[in-house]
């Protein structure tokens, strides 16, 4: 009966290890592709291929609103990275609303993104990224109620659809 009770405790032992084995999780080494992909990206030699630089090209009128209340407008014509149209607007529950329109702005970029600045600093950025085209703003809190600007967030359009988050 002892050399029993050393047997099972000697199985449940081992079964113990296995079972704390498998949940270890694997090391990657440095010399691994994938690990020098993800560590260091500049180090990657020819793996990584940078984004097209190419004209954007974009139409769409679109609104969004999400489940906290949070909404915006989008209104954009760019066709060979000129911009034909533009009107922006976001409104933030119990913060207040931002107004943008291609009338209060000069565009001085077009490659590798589209930048329309205005006289008071206010910038507002596009860019491509796959399908879906980024509008950004920065340094654009006069263009809003006050304090509103540090919760706005860029302006997604998807391409394909036409619609905006």
């Amino acid at each position: 009966m002892k050399h029993r009770h050393i047997l099972h405790r000697t199985v449940l032992a081992g079964i113990t290890a296995a079972l704390l084995g498998a949940c270890s999780t694997q090391q990657v080494t440095p010399e691994s592709p994938s690990a020098e992909v993800l560590e260091h990206p500049s180090a990657a030699r020819g793996q990584l291929k940078p984004m097209p630089v190419r004209p954007l090209n974009v139409q769409t009128d679109c609104q969004f609103q999400d489940e906290a209340g949070y909404r915006g407008r989008a209104r954009l014509d760019i066709s060979y990275s000129e911009v034909r149209s533009f009107a922006a607007a976001v409104d933030v529950p119990r913060r207040g609303s931002c107004r943008f329109d291609l009338a209060d702005f000069r565009q001085v970029r077009t490659e590798p993104h589209v930048e329309l600045r205005g006289q008071d600093g206010c910038t507002v950025r596009m860019w491509e990224q796959g399908e879906q085209v980024t509008v950004a703003f920065s340094q654009c809190a006069g263009r809003c109620d006050r304090g509103t600007f540090d919760y706005v967030w860029p302006i997604l359009v998807d391409r394909s659809s036409g619609r905006c988050n």
